[in-house]
């Protein structure tokens, strides 16, 4: 109930109505690397993610990976969640060890037909987040590739870091390439910038880590740009 309070699509739902979605809530752990489903099969559940890193990914006629998305704490997915009839859109896989609440889809349509007043509460900030998510994609769309990098940096930063002393270490939960296809550049621009970052001393990168000596002077790169 706690963690469903928190959630923005049932914000506003009253005390019975969140108690009957939690009726029908399932707890899931998944382990690092696992695939919670794939693209184009069946959608039998809607997920929120309690704590961990989720990648979204869709496969190309080449058999080539494109990340679509990286889900963290709070987030629920697929996007297109309880309303739309199609299949999951794209393939889910565990970056690190998760944990997932998930809602199976013909429980939830049974429940709006006997609270038809979650529906239309779910719906209005649903309509809300749609116009967050064409405002987050006209931003990006405009950001040139050093400000990705480092937006996606501050969030794993965020996400998975660990501090001691004003230091952040992150254990990277993804290979350099599949860091350059997330903010869409090559993995030879992202080593660039990183190089180049290196070069400043905000951080020291190796295959499997990232630290970041100067949080506050990271941000200032993107703020000031």
């Amino acid at each position: 109930m706690p963690f469903l309070r928190k959630t923005n699509l049932f914000h506003d739902l009253s005390e019975q109505e969140l108690k009957r979605v939690a009726e029908i809530a399932i707890s899931r752990r998944i382990s690092r690397r696992s695939i919670l489903f794939t693209e184009g099969s069946e959608k039998e559940c809607v997920y929120f993610i309690q704590k961990g890193l989720i990648k979204t990914f869709k496969t190309d006629e080449n058999g080539h990976d494109q990340i679509v998305s990286f889900l963290s704490t709070g987030d629920m997915f697929p996007h297109i969640g309880f309303f739309h009839p199609h299949p999951y859109p794209a393939t889910a896989e565990a970056i690190v060890d998760s944990r997932l609440l998930a809602i199976p889809v013909s429980q939830f349509e049974t429940l709006m037909l006997n609270y038809p007043s979650i529906g239309i509460k779910m719906m209005t900030v649903l309509g809300d987040k749609i116009r967050e998510l064409q405002e987050k994609i006209q931003g990006l769309t405009g950001q040139d590739v050093k400000h990705r990098v480092i937006t996606l940096l501050l969030q794993l930063a965020d996400q998975l870091g660990k501090f001691k002393d004003n230091i952040c270490v992150i254990d990277l939960p993804m290979t350099h390439q599949e860091f350059a296809i997330s903010v869409g550049t090559t993995r030879e621009t992202v080593n660039r910038l990183l190089s180049q970052l290196n070069k400043e001393e905000l951080l020291e990168v190796s295959r499997n880590q990232i630290i970041i000596f100067d949080l506050r002077g990271l941000k200032s790169q993107i703020s000031s740009g």
